[in-house]
Formats: structure tokens, sequence, C-alpha cells
């Protein structure tokens, strides 16, 4: 893996020397931990002009668990700092400017304007200038190790579903239920939680972020998941939804099926070259036609990877096109008040149609299960 991360940062040095930029301080955890192979809390990368100037700073020696399954790059420079309240990101700025001039390019939209300001002060010599979202670009494309984290943590987002399905749920609250999912996640090796497990029921049903509450489940029941479990620091969604009781209502039959449509448009939309706002327009326009476009989410799907949100973002303005090995979330729901809806969120990554097209990581079904 050491190969990968040097790979990774030689990719970003010849971003910024093309930029004329002298080196990178990389702040933000998850492009720390992307070039480096761990973050240690606190940690911060300085990307120096050459592969012998890169340096990780820790305000304290990593632990063993500070790389989330991986090891940090050996090939690393490691500067632990001498005191416990010193700024990794401000002393390894005044470290590079006490022996260098020139342009260090920072994460701005991470730093805060104090901490800003603060290495502006200890490095006089260097003019700062913004990375922007150089690393979160590069984090776009997964290597086949990385897609291959995401497709264990879908497969153990699967499992823990799946054991849920087979339990007695009638009587149980949102909240009860939530938790245990978390606990199955952990379970069968996840690291933990992707994000905070939403469980929904009744009139909460197809909710977007609902957070769990004491309602408990009732016979006639929407009930909608989504869950995703965090693999060696990758993250993976999965959303279903399904009835409770023996015999789902007309509309929910009805309702169901739309958001079914709807996502399987996405989903078949999924092919290298296509534009983000067109896999969102698959995705939306059957929800619109049918007269649910005022409740929509403002987009339909995003990146995944180090963080269960990252880019792209499929929403009616972005901009870009698809790559194959890019994984993203096609999840479109319909919630009506009062009565609850649907939401169905799926983990695919792009694929040639060559290679089979999209592949589909979490694969519990999508059925309308009476439960």
């Amino acid at each position: 893996m050491s190969d990968v991360y040097a790979a990774r940062r030689a990719r970003l040095r010849d971003r910024c020397s093309a930029a004329g930029d002298a080196a990178a301080l990389v702040s933000r955890p998850a492009n720390v931990r992307y070039l480096a192979g761990g973050t240690p809390p606190g940690a911060v990368l300085l990307l120096g002009p050459g592969p012998d100037g890169d340096m990780l700073y820790c305000p304290r020696p990593p632990a063993d668990d500070d790389a989330g399954g991986r090891r940090i790059d050996e090939h690393l420079r490691l500067t632990v700092l001498s005191h416990t309240t010193g700024d990794p990101a401000i002393a390894a700025a005044g470290t590079f400017g006490s022996s260098a001039a020139g342009t260090l390019a920072v994460e701005e939209h991470h730093l805060t304007v104090a901490r800003h300001r603060a290495i502006g002060s200890v490095a006089p010599r260097l003019r700062l200038t913004d990375l922007g979202g150089a690393v979160e670009q590069q984090r776009i494309v997964k290597d086949e190790e990385e897609i291959a984290c995401l497709r264990i943590a879908a497969e153990i987002a699967d499992q823990a579903l799946g054991e849920l399905l087979e339990s007695i749920l009638v009587g149980r609250t949102e909240r009860h239920l939530a938790l245990e999912l978390e606990r199955r996640l952990v379970d069968h090796g996840a690291d933990g939680p992707a994000f905070p497990t939403a469980v929904a029921t009744g009139p909460n049903s197809g909710r977007c972020g609902h957070h769990p509450s004491d309602r408990r489940v009732e016979e006639g029941d929407f009930l909608s998941v989504s869950l995703g479990a965090d693999y060696r620091g990758y993250r993976c969604l999965i959303g279903r939804t399904f009835v409770i009781g023996t015999s789902p209502a007309d509309w929910q039959i009805e309702l169901y099926e739309l958001v079914f449509a709807a996502q399987r448009a996405g989903r078949e939309a999924l092919v290298p070259s296509a534009g983000y706002r067109e896999v969102d327009h698959a995705t939306r326009h059957p929800l619109e036609a049918a007269g649910h476009g005022e409740g929509l989410a403002p987009r339909t799907g995003h990146g995944v990877g180090l963080e269960i949100d990252e880019d792209p973002q499929l929403a009616p303005a972005a901009m870009g096109k698809l790559d194959a090995c890019v994984p993203v979330t096609v999840g479109p729901g319909v919630h009506l008040p009062g009565r609850g809806g649907v939401r169905i969120d799926d983990t695919l990554v792009v694929r040639p149609e060559a290679d089979g097209g999209p592949e589909l990581l979490t694969i519990t079904t999508k059925e309308l299960l009476a439960l």
C-alpha cells in the first residue's frame, strides 16, 4: 500500500507544481488519510517539493488504531509535537517556512480564519494559496482496493438489515431498532456505522434524514430504514422501505412502485460520461411527472468513500460527468405528510457497459416485503 499512497501524493504534487505552489499543507482528516494511509487525531500532512519532504505532523504519538486497520505509510517522515497544546498545521508551516520561500497551498475550506492567520504569521516568507478541493477531486475515482472495502461494507450492511427483517418488529421503537442495527453492523465486522442509522415508521417513513424517535412500529405502517457500515474507513449506504402487516394498502403499493421505478431509472443512467445532472433528472423525472416534484430532496444521490457524503453530487445544477470506478448512491424518496412514504437507496459503482454496467454493491431485495 505504501506505493499507492506515494503515487497519490505524487499526483497531488504534480498538480501543485503546475499551479506554481512549492508545497501543500493538507489538514482535512479524510484527505490526510487518503494520502498517508492513516489519520492520527489532529494530524496534518506537509507535501514537500519532493517525496523526501513529505511529513506527517501529529500532536501526539500515533496509536495502533489511528490508521483504522491500515498502516500509516512507512515512507512518510513523522514529527510528533513536543507539547500537547501545539497545532500541527502551524508547526508544519513554521518549519517549512523557515527553510523555504514561495507559495504554500492550504485547504482554506477546512481551516478556520484564526488558524489561517496563525499559519501566515509563523511563515511570513510564504505566500498562502488555496489548494481548494484538489484532494477531494482526486478521491472521486476509486482504485479496486478502495472498491473492495466498499463492497465489504455493503455486505455487512446487507447482513445487518437482513437479520433485522427476520425479527419481530411490531411494538418496538424506531430508536431501539436503530441501535440494534448499529450493534449488528459491528457484530459483522464493521468499525462502526457509516452515519447515524435512520429508522422511520408510519407518518415518519420516507423522510430524508429522519432521527429515530420513541414511536413504536404498528400494523399497517411503512417502515423505512437507512444504514451503512464503515469498513477500514470506507462507507456505504443502503435504504429500504417495507410494510408492516400481511397486506399493503393500494396507496402503499402505488407509491412504492413509483419510487422503485424512479430508482431503477437512476441506476440505469449510471454510465461513464453521463452528466451528474442527467442521472439526477432520470431519477427525479418519474416522481415529478406523478406530481411529487415539490417535496423532493435537492439531490438524488452522491459519492461515497472515506466520507459518506462526497463528490460527485447528483443534483439538478451539478456540473461534471461520471467516470468509471466512481461509487455513488441513488436514493429517491417521496414523503406524504401525515401518511408516510418510501425511500430506496443503493450504493453502486459506475462501470462501462463492456464490464456489465453499474455494479450494485447493496443487494438486499427491493421487493415490497410485508413483515
